[in-house]
């Protein structure tokens, strides 16, 4: 499993815990989230999220 994080702000992604807050399940994978996806911290697209080390 992987994270990926926000370009913009930094919050991070991680695909092993998912984020409750906005509903998305633990082990949910990063593609598998809707294109509508938003960053929870400071709104940015889901495309500009990048793949975090």
């Amino acid at each position: 499993m992987a994270k990926y994080g926000c370009m913009i702000c930094g919050w991070i992604y991680d695909e092993d815990l998912g984020n409750e807050e906005v509903g998305i399940e633990e082990g949910t994978l990063f593609e598998e989230i809707p294109d509508s996806f938003e960053c929870p911290e400071c709104g940015a697209e889901k495309d500009q999220f990048d793949l975090a080390e």
